[in-house]
């Protein structure tokens, strides 16, 4: 099956075709010729702005004929395996292939990450491919997280995963090519090493040749940069500066930038200058009534949710989608309602940023909980624990959970309605002045209100006499 033909249309959206797209795969295509004609080891760096269509880059090179199978798209979030083997697959299914057949093809194509360095950390065996894509790659462990996260599993490592997924490629006979995706400010894990992790690596394993885009050496947090000792090979097109996710403005990932660092005047001067397709609300009924009515033909609205939002059942939205449960995953990215109440639009269960980190809905509806606060003129992170809130103290950890409403920010196509929970007096757990503050601010940064929920009007029976 060509993956240019697939038409599901969870993903076909998502996946348009752009000039940037073309000249960026096409750069990755030459490179992984060059390497195989030098029978080399190399190593491809690709940047690129959340929605910029980095995994839609990577997913053409996994099936790009030129490379007559021998790639293979790895990703450590089991969401996206779930929902693009499934939606391949019912492609693959309608153009006439028995699903048996279409479920193996896609099992080599789309990969799990953590199974393929477990495999090979495991053995001294070769990958069967000479090209694999490492999305979101500046998510990989670090070797101290790697090494802690393990020593009690079947596979304990002793490297970050940078290290030992370099390692297993360079035992492929002949040449192999590493191509990393990466996308600043998605960083939602802990010990997540980042680009200096891979730059340690390529250190010490100086038979790799690195290809990069610049921006890999000139991000703000060095932790997301190369080593500027690194040698390397610098090509423009491996960046992807505008944003394809958002259809009705590119804009937006600048906006939500300016938003999460409390930069409210450069947000409302975005908001002005540009149509920002973001909407609040203080009511969940309002939410629910503007995302039935949005959505026309296949395109699909749903809930999203902080993981962290721990308070949301007293709001009354309290079920979360199983990111972990693939049936689940798909039948909520991927099915309908009224058909089946599973599916997103049915707007009952809400996605958190672990399922739908690298996916995306056409309206999003994101419900603000009470994990990122405003305190004064800046954001305050916290968890909850027991019965009460804490401030979270770490860097990383307050990073993380600003990346995540910046990933929930950032899923819709078209127009993301935010929801801010009035809270309650009684409940110190849900102070209303705080979800307040969140609502103002929101609001100066140029999110248009919603109109408020009229319940349709309840026609009195008849007496009969």
């Amino acid at each position: 099956m060509a993956f240019a033909r697939q038409a599901a249309p969870g993903i076909n959206t998502t996946l348009a075709d752009r000039g940037d797209l073309r000249s960026t795969t096409a750069a990755i295509v030459e490179l992984v010729m060059r390497t195989e004609a030098s029978q080399e080891r190399r190593i491809i760096f690709v940047t690129g702005i959340p929605g910029a269509g980095k995994t839609r880059c990577g997913l053409g090179v996994a099936f790009e004929s030129a490379l007559q199978d021998r790639a293979v798209f790895l990703t450590g979030n089991p969401s996206l395996v779930h929902v693009f083997r499934e939606a391949l697959v019912r492609d693959a299914v309608a153009q006439g292939t028995q699903r048996k057949a279409a479920e193996q093809a896609m099992e080599q194509r789309i990969q799990a990450l953590p199974l393929f360095r477990d495999t090979y950390a495991a053995t001294a065996h070769a990958p069967a491919e000479h090209v694999i894509i490492v999305d979101e790659a500046q998510r990989s462990w670090s070797a101290a997280h790697a090494i802690r996260k393990t020593k009690d599993r079947p596979v304990p490592l002793w490297d970050s995963e940078a290290g030992h997924i370099l390692d297993a490629m360079a035992r492929v006979p002949g040449w192999s090519v590493i191509v990393c995706l990466v996308g600043g400010g998605q960083e939602i894990h802990d010990g997540e090493g980042g680009l200096a992790e891979w730059s340690t690596a390529l250190i010490q394993r100086p038979q790799w040749q690195v290809a990069a885009s610049p921006a890999a050496l000139a991000a703000p947090d060095t932790r997301q940069c190369l080593a500027q000792n690194l040698s390397h090979l610098a090509d423009e097109r491996l960046h992807l500066a505008a944003s394809i996710r958002s259809l009705r403005s590119i804009i937006l990932p600048e906006w939500v930038n300016a938003v999460l660092r409390s930069d409210a005047v450069q947000a409302s001067t975005l908001a002005l200058q540009h149509t920002i397709p973001v909407f609040i609300t203080r009511d969940l009924a309002a939410l629910r009534q503007a995302l039935r009515q949005r959505p026309r033909g296949l395109r699909r609205a749903g809930l999203l949710v902080s993981s962290g939002a721990a308070r949301m059942r007293a709001e009354g939205l309290g079920v979360e989608l199983p990111h972990m449960d693939k049936s689940a995953v798909g039948r909520w990215f991927l099915d309908h309602w009224p058909e089946d109440v599973r599916a997103s639009n049915a707007l009952e269960v809400a996605a958190n940023e672990f399922s739908s980190q690298g996916l995306e809905l056409d309206y999003a509806g994101l419900a603000w909980g009470g994990d990122l606060v405003r305190e004064g003129t800046s954001w305050r992170v916290r968890r909850f624990r027991g019965t009460d809130w804490g401030d979270r103290h770490q860097d990383e950890a307050i990073s993380n959970q600003i990346n995540t409403y910046r990933v929930l920010l950032t899923r819709a196509r078209y127009e993301t309605l935010i929801w801010v929970p009035r809270g309650d007096p009684a409940d110190r757990t849900r102070n209303p002045a705080e979800f307040d503050a969140i609502a103002e601010y929101l609001t100066a940064c140029g999110a248009r209100p919603l109109p408020e929920f009229t319940p349709p009007l309840q026609t009195q029976p008849a007496l009969l006499l």
